[in-house]
């Protein structure tokens, strides 16, 4: 049972973060992964170090997920390295900080044209060899900032977020007569080189509103995606998951039990 040794897998904004961790994941499950992002440096560090994970193929392409046809070459890119694509994990995105108040109009676009139009152009640029595939799989990264969660200075970021699951619950049905499911994960908390940047006590403080008593790693979101793309998983379609360690569970810190 889920068995994942040679299914082929595009991982976009793989280079890093949570990206990473879901590449490392599949690569340990024996699949085979293309690692897409912008940057070629952080993206030949990906390939290099996910590449001794696993006994499949690991392939680095260069995208820029907010161009379509930028996107199209990515897809033929991994098709062509592995016969054929079986999942698609739409990661890409951006978070900067941006209150109301002052967020500009390219503030704006930037980070729609990433998080959304990326979205939109990465399943549409997949879509043939995925219906190819027979059992197509479409897992997003979300967020529970935007669907659940807000927080000042991402309005725009909370935005994006929730309107990829918009996208999704119609993508699901639009898709399901060509097997393929269109799911979404939403992270909570989850220990990133972004986070590691804000130091310890931002860490401890965070950890402390969480039940779980830790923040995740990018790891817990690859495992969750990685039962998304298997076989079994076939009639889960729609759905979005948060994998955030109950953070979006206790009415107040009074609540968390330590």
């Amino acid at each position: 049972m889920f068995d994942l040794v040679g299914r082929s897998v595009l991982v976009t904004g793989g280079s890093k973060g949570i990206g990473r961790g879901i590449a490392s994941v599949f690569a340990r499950a024996g699949a085979n992964v293309a690692i897409a992002a912008r940057s070629a440096g952080s993206l030949d560090e990906a390939v290099a170090e996910v590449d001794d994970l696993g006994d499949g193929t690991v392939i680095g392409v260069r995208v820029d997920v907010s161009d379509r046809g930028s996107c199209d070459e990515m897809a033929a890119a991994a098709v062509e390295a592995f016969g054929g694509l079986d999942v698609l994990c739409a990661n890409a995105g951006i978070f900067p900080d941006a209150p109301l108040a002052t967020m500009t109009p390219a503030q704006l676009d930037e980070i729609m044209g990433i998080n959304v139009h990326g979205t939109f152009f990465a399943v549409q640029a997949c879509l043939d060899a995925l219906t190819a595939s027979g059992t197509g799989r479409i897992v997003l990264t979300s967020s529970i900032t935007g669907p659940i969660t807000g927080y000042p200075g991402w309005s725009h970021y909370g935005a994006t977020k929730a309107a990829q699951l918009g996208f999704m619950r119609t993508a699901a049905i639009e898709l399901a007569p060509h097997g393929i499911t269109v799911n979404a994960i939403l992270p909570g908390n989850i220990l990133t080189e972004g986070l590691l940047d804000n130091g310890e006590d931002y860490l401890a403080s965070m950890a402390r509103s969480i039940p779980a008593g830790a923040l995740g790693t990018p790891e817990d979101i690859g495992h969750l995606a990685a039962f998304l793309a298997t076989r079994e998983a076939a009639y889960i379609t729609g759905q979005a998951i948060a994998v955030d360690g109950g953070q979006v569970l206790p009415e107040s810190l009074d609540a968390i039990i330590t």
